[in-house]
């Protein structure tokens, strides 16, 4: 899915222009996104990508308009073309204990601390992390605007959807391999009936607030 060939022998995508506009000052630049916010059971994913400058892969765009199939093939694309990938994985435990934001910003964080080089600039997706000193640009929808915060989405969506299908194989009942604990109506028609498991995110109101039967 990548090109060998030169950059100026092919149409740069406008994702990838945005990031290369930007090495002049920040040679380096890490783009930063998660999956993993809105569900109702499993843990917040982030990754983080550098590209090296120059690079330029084609379907490299927001997972959310990728199908399973097609995220898979840009993944292992990402990980073979990227100068690093970091990520990060935190539980829903922790989601329970200081709320979702900040368990964003903390895997967020540890993404950062993973990739194993420091970046001159990260491209985060829709948040600032005030704890890491490093050069910082925040955009809404940032996996339309940069070519590294799309990658970083892939990275984080693939991991976590792993992530859980390893939990279906833990909690079958729940059939997280269909829904990844989203709050589809299955997932919490089955939530209503078994009540919640444990990695279930107690602290949102679907979950702590749904009516069992046998109460």
């Amino acid at each position: 899915m990548s090109s060998e060939e030169p950059v100026s022998a092919r149409t740069i995508p406008p994702i990838f222009s945005h990031d290369e506009a930007l090495r002049e000052a920040y040679p380096v630049v890490a783009g930063i996104d998660e999956a993993g916010r809105g569900p109702l059971a499993g843990p917040v994913v982030a990754a983080a990508v550098i590209f090296p400058a120059g690079c330029v892969m084609q379907g490299v765009r927001d997972s959310k308009k990728t199908t399973e199939k097609e995220r898979k093939i840009i993944f292992w694309d990402i990980i073979r073309n990227a100068d690093a990938v970091g990520a990060g994985i935190v539980d829903a435990d922790i989601i329970d204990e200081i709320n979702i934001l900040q368990a964003t910003k903390r895997a967020m964080r540890h993404a950062v601390e993973d990739l194993g080089k420091v970046p001159d600039l990260l491209l985060i997706d829709a948040v600032k992390l005030p704890d890491v000193h490093l050069p910082q640009q925040s955009f809404i929808r940032g996996e339309s605007v940069s070519a590294s915060i799309a990658a970083a989405s892939i990275i984080a969506k693939v991991l976590r959807d792993d992530i859980m299908l390893d939990y279906h194989e833990q909690y079958p009942v729940y059939n997280f391999r269909a829904h990844k604990g989203y709050s589809t109506k299955e997932h919490m028609e089955i939530i209503s009936f078994r009540g919640p498991c444990p990695i279930h995110r107690m602290s949102f109101r679907k979950v702590s607030d749904v009516s069992l039967p046998f109460k």
